[in-house]
C-alpha cells in the first residue's frame, strides 16, 4: 500500500536494508514490555522494567549480530548510552498510559494465521491480547513513535483492523476494542470494530492481493513517491531517483495472459508472495 516497488524490493528481490536506530529501539522496547509480564504484578515497576533493557539488548545482539553496525565509530559508547536512555524514557512513559499491575495479558507476541474462503492466507503478530472476565477481547499494539494526526489515523488503524479480521475469522469472535499505545507522544488511540468494518477490510485485502498477483506475473511494480522516500534504502535502484531496478528474478507474462490463482495459496516457487502479513 505504501509503495509497490518497495514491496518488490523487499519481498521478491529481498534486497538488504540497513538496520535503523529507531526500528531497533522499537524492537527492544517491545521485548521489554513483553518480558515485564513474566514478573508478578507487584514487581512490574518502572525500575524493574528499566532493569530489563540491558539483558534484552544483549539478547537482540545475539540473534542479530549485524545490529552492532548501528554504533560503529562510537568507541566511548556515548551514542549507545543515549540510545538506551531513550528506550528507558519510552518504557517509563508506558507506565503513565497503562497500569501493568492491573493487567494479566491472555497472550503476548501472539502469532495468528488464518485462511479466507478465497484461499488468501493472512498472518501477523499481535503485541498483546487482553481478555476480560466476561470474555471480551482487546487487541493492543505498542508504537514507539508519535501518534498520527487525526486525518491519518485511519491508516494506523488499518493494521489493527487487519489483526481483528484474522482473530474474527480464526476464533469467530470480533474483538471488543483495538488499542494503539503511542509511547513517543503519550497517546492512546482506541477503536471498537463491528463486523461490517472487518468485512470492508477483507474486501480491501482481496483487492490488494489481486494487485500483488498481477504485478508479480507482469513484473509491473510501480514506485509511489511520498515524503517517506527520504528514508528508503533503495533509492539507488529506484527510477524515481534515476536508478535502475535489478533484473526481475521471476518469469514475466503479458498482462492479458495472467492465469487465475486457484485453491490454497501455498508457498510458491521463485520467491512469489503467498500471504499478506500484518506490519
Amino acid at each position: 500500500m505504501q509503495c509497490p516497488l518497495l514491496y518488490r524490493f523487499r519481498v521478491i528481490d529481498r534486497l538488504p536494508e540497513k538496520p535503523s536506530e529507531a526500528a531497533t529501539r522499537g524492537t527492544l522496547v517491545h521485548a521489554v514490555l513483553e518480558r515485564l509480564f513474566d514478573a508478578p504484578a507487584a514487581d512490574r515497576t518502572v525500575p524493574g522494567a528499566k532493569a530489563l533493557i540491558p539483558g534484552q539488548w544483549d539478547r537482540l545482539l545475539e540473534s542479530k549480530p549485524e545490529l552492532t553496525e548501528l554504533f560503529d565509530g562510537d568507541p566511548e559508547g556515548e551514542r549507545l548510552a543515549g540510545w538506551l536512555g531513550e528506550a528507558e524514557r519510552l518504557v517509563e512513559r508506558w507506565f503513565s498510559l497503562e497500569d501493568p499491575t492491573r493487567l494479566e495479558p491472555a497472550e503476548r507476541e501472539l502469532f495468528v494465521e488464518t485462511e479466507l474462503d478465497s484461499g488468501l492466507r493472512l498472518r501477523g503478530v499481535i503485541d498483546r491480547v487482553d481478555v476480560a472476565p466476561t470474555g471480551e477481547v482487546r487487541i493492543v499494539d505498542y508504537k514507539t513513535g508519535k501518534a498520527p494526526r487525526p486525518q491519518y489515523a485511519e491508516g494506523a488503524l488499518f493494521q489493527m483492523k487487519f489483526y481483528a479480521l484474522v482473530v474474527w475469522r480464526l476464533k469467530n469472535v470480533v474483538p471488543r476494542r483495538l488499542q494503539l499505545v503511542y509511547l513517543g507522544s503519550g497517546d492512546v488511540l482506541t477503536y471498537d470494530p463491528v463486523p461490517a468494518d472487518l468485512e470492508r477490510v477483507e474486501r480491501k485485502l482481496l483487492a490488494l492481493w489481486e494487485a500483488i498477483r498481477l504485478a508479480t506475473e507482469t513484473g509491473e511494480w510501480r514506485p509511489r513517491p511520498t515524503k517517506l522516500c527520504g528514508w528508503c534504502d533503495h533509492r539507488a535502484v529506484c527510477p524515481e531517483f534515476g536508478g535502475t531496478p535489478p533484473v526481475y528474478p521471476l518469469s514475466v507474462r503479458p498482462a492479458g495472459s495472467v492465469e487465475a490463482v486457484q485453491g490454497r495459496m501455498e508457498p510458491a516457487e521463485a520467491g512469489r508472495p503467498v500471504a499478506l502479513e500484518g506490519p
